[in-house]
This record gives C-alpha cells, structure tokens and sequence, in this order.
C-alpha cells in the first residue's frame, strides 16, 4: 500500500479546534513548513483490509526549528481513499526560540472526501524550555509542500 494514499490525502484538509481546556493560557502560533520521509516497516495484506507500519522522520522550517521521529499504523482498505492511521512522534528543537522537545500523537481517517486529522502534543511530554506544553498541530498540504501551524500554550 503506498504510503502518499494514506497520508498525503489525510493531512491536506486537516481542521481541528484548539480544545477548551487551553482557554485560560495565552495562545500562541508557530507557522511554517516541514519535509517527511515516510518508511515502510511491515505489511500484512488481509482479507478486506492491509495493516502497515512506517517510520517517521521530518525536518521543521520556520517558528518550530525540530527535527521529528516517529512510528505509523495504518489500515487501508479494499476502497481506494479509504485509510486510517495513528502515530506518535518526537519533536526536538526549538520553538519559537525556546529549547527542548515533546511528543505528538496523531489519528487521521479519510472516507473518500470525508477526512479527519487531529494531532495533539502530549500531555507532559514538554522537556527542557518547553516544559507545560499543551497544543494542536494542524497540518495541510498546499503545491507538494507540508505545511504546519501549531497552536500552542506554556506556562506562565
């Protein structure tokens, strides 16, 4: 199963709203781009449905200067455009200059035109300058090129 159906798709129209619990800290946001190389690790091809398992690795550009590794499950089905996955990944740089790391966990399914993509940071994965983390990452895909925009809040 080729990795671009399952991902390229899935991120291109992702919309999330930043959830209600960060409302009482400042909100900040880190724009930029970012490149990814996708590897398969395994596949097991299955009466209706192919279980996949990818590595993750990216290059962020812009406000959010990190480096991102990661692993993906996905399961694609017999209907093209019709996928889903999960994965969690490690960022490690700097966030609008402030240094350290934290982790992401995404899920994405797509039916068709029908896609959901969320990613959040994980709760109490912020190390070193980032520390408190919390925040949404919403990824879109314009011309071929990998586009971020993560809203974010740390502690005052």
């Amino acid at each position: 199963m080729p990795v671009p159906r399952i991902i390229v798709p899935a991120i291109a129209v992702a919309l999330a709203a930043v959830s209600p619990c960060f409302a009482e800290t400042a909100m900040h946001h880190a724009h930029g781009l970012f490149d990814v190389a996708t590897k398969p690790i395994e596949q097991d091809k299955g009466e209706g449905s192919t279980l996949g398992r990818f590595s993750l690795d990216k290059v962020y550009h812009g406000a959010l200067e990190a480096t991102g590794k990661g692993e993906m499950l996905t399961v694609g089905t017999e209907v093209p455009g019709s996928a889903v996955y999960v994965a969690t990944e490690r960022v490690v740089g700097t966030l609008d200059g402030r240094k350290g790391a934290f982790a992401l966990v995404h899920r994405g399914a797509m039916r068709g035109k029908d896609i959901s993509l969320v990613i959040d940071i994980v709760p109490d994965s912020g190390s070193g300058e980032l520390k408190g983390l919390t925040g949404r990452l919403v990824i879109t895909v314009a011309d071929g090129k990998h586009q971020y925009d993560l809203e974010y809040a740390l502690p005052q």
